[in-house]
C-alpha cells in the first residue's frame, strides 16, 4: 500500500517522509516562522507543519490551559488568551505556502478551526492534510475534509481503537482511502514509559491503515526505533531555541538536534536495520552524530501493544478534544442550527460526533452562549 503526496510516494520499501512540526513555536511572528522553515530545510526535513487557527473558532472564552501549557509558559491565562498571542494571519499562511515553495519543501498546516481553516488551506491547494489528535473525534470536520479526497494524516493521542476505526471508517465511507495513521501519546513531553510504542503495529494491523508516529519525547531514540518498526511517517516538534517562550518551545528539538534526528532516521534506512539495538550499536559506534543512544530506553519504549489512553491523556482530553458548543443564546423551542450551535474546546461535553443528529432538533430549555449541549437539552 502506497500514497503519492505531490512527487514522493509514502508508504512500505518507501523513504520514511519526515514531518518537522513548528506547530506555534512561531510566537506569531511570520519571520520567525520563516526562519523555523529554515531550519527544516537545512535538516532535510520533508515537511514543515504549522497550525492554522483562529482562537474565538477552537475554544471557549473561559476555557482553561492544560497543565503542560501553564509549566511550560509559567503563566496562568485561559486557552484564549492563549492562543490569541499565537495566531497568524491568512495572509502571513499564503506568504509561508508560497516561501515553502521556494525552498523546494512541502508546506502543511493542521486545520484547528473547522470549515474555516479547511477553506483557508484548501484555497491555498495544500496537497494533503494532518489532523490533530484533538479532533480525531470531530467528525463533522472529518467528513468536511474527506470530500476533498486528499491524503490524510491522523494522529491518534488520546483514543482507544473504536475510536480510530470509528474514525477511519467514517473517512472511507466519504470515498476517500488515502489515510495514514500516526500513534502518538499526547503528553508535552512525553515520558518514555508511556510511548508504548508497540502499539503503532496494532494500529496497523487492526484499522489496516499505514501507520506512523507522531513523537513528544525529548530525545532520539523514539526516531530509530520507530523507524526499525516500519513506520512510514514521523512527525516531531522542533523550535529554534527551547528557552523562548510559549507552550510547546521545551518539548521541542533546537535545529541541531532536528539534523541528527533526519540523520539517525535516514542512517537506519540506508542500512536495512530492523533491530533496534543493532541501531543503536552502529550509530554510537559512527562519527555521524554527537548524541549517545541510550539502549536501556529500548524496552521501555516498546512498552505494550495495547492502544488505550494513558490516565495523563484522558486528562488532557478534557482540554486538548472538543465538544458542541452553543454559539449564542437559545431559547426554549429554538430549533438547533449551524449558526447557534459549533464545535470548541474544551472536550467536557457531548462529543463532536453527535452534531449532525442535533442539528434541526428543538431545545427544551433556554441554553446559554459558550455553554455544553447535553442530550437531554433536546426535546
Amino acid at each position: 500500500m502506497k500514497i503519492k503526496i505531490d512527487e514522493k510516494f509514502i508508504g512500505e520499501k518507501e523513504p520514511i517522509f519526515i514531518i518537522a512540526e513548528a506547530g506555534v513555536n512561531h510566537n506569531g511572528d511570520i519571520n520567525i516562522a520563516k526562519k523555523l522553515i529554515d531550519v527544516g530545510v537545512e535538516a532535510k526535513v520533508d515537511a514543515v507543519k504549522f497550525q492554522t487557527f483562529k482562537a474565538e473558532l477552537i475554544v471557549t472564552k473561559d476555557a482553561t490551559q492544560a497543565d503542560y501549557q501553564v509549566e511550560n509558559t509559567g503563566v496562568v491565562e485561559s486557552q484564549f488568551d492563549m492562543l490569541k498571542k499565537l495566531e497568524l494571519t491568512e495572509s502571513d499562511f499564503a506568504e509561508l505556502k508560497y516561501y515553502c515553495e521556494k525552498k523546494n519543501i512541502e508546506f502543511l498546516s493542521t486545520p484547528h478551526s473547522d470549515i474555516w481553516s479547511v477553506d483557508l488551506l484548501e484555497n491555498l491547494n495544500i496537497s494533503f492534510y494532518k489532523i490533530g489528535s484533538g479532533d480525531l473525534t470531530n467528525i463533522p470536520m472529518l467528513k468536511y475534509i474527506a470530500k476533498f479526497n486528499k491524503p490524510i494524516i491522523l494522529s491518534s493521542g488520546m483514543a482507544d481503537m473504536d475510536e480510530i476505526k470509528e474514525s477511519v471508517d467514517l473517512i472511507k465511507k466519504e470515498g476517500n482511502n488515502k489515510i495514514i495513521l500516526l500513534h502518538c501519546t499526547t503528553s508535552y513531553p512525553c515520558p518514555e514509559n508511556k510511548v508504548n510504542l508497540l502499539a503503532m503495529q496494532t494500529i496497523k494491523e487492526q484499522s489496516e491503515c499505514l501507520t506512523g508516529y507522531s513523537d513528544h519525547t525529548i530525545g532520539l531514540e523514539t526516531a530509530v526505533i520507530s523507524t526499525c518498526l516500519g513506520a512510514i511517517m514521523y512527525e516531531k516538534h522542533f523550535t529554534l531555541d527551547n528557552n523562548m517562550e510559549g507552550p510547546d518551545h521545551k518539548a521541542s528539538l533546537n535545529p541541531n538536534k532536528l539534523k541528527q534526528m533526519v540523520e539517525s532516521i535516514r542512517f537506519v534506512e540506508n542500512n536495512n536495520i530492523t533491530d533496534p539495538y543493532e541501531a543503536f550499536d552502529k550509530l554510537n559506534e559512527s562519527d555521524l552524530i554527537d548524541y549517545k543512544f541510550n539502549k536501556d530506553l529500548i524496552k521501555i519504549i516498546l512498552g505494550k501493544s495495547e492502544k488505550i489512553p494513558e490516565p495523563e491523556e484522558i486528562e488532557i482530553a478534557k482540554v486538548a478534544r472538543k465538544s458542541v458548543i452553543i454559539l449564542e443564546d437559545i431559547k426554549q423551542g429554538d430549533k438547533f442550527t449551524s449558526s447557534n450551535i459549533g464545535v470548541r474546546r474544551p472536550g467536557e461535553g457531548l462529543s463532536p460526533k453527535h452534531y449532525d443528529v442535533i442539528i434541526g432538533k428543538i431545545a427544551n430549555k433556554d441554553l446559554k452562549k459558550d455553554s455544553y449541549i447535553f442530550l437531554e437539552d433536546i426535546e
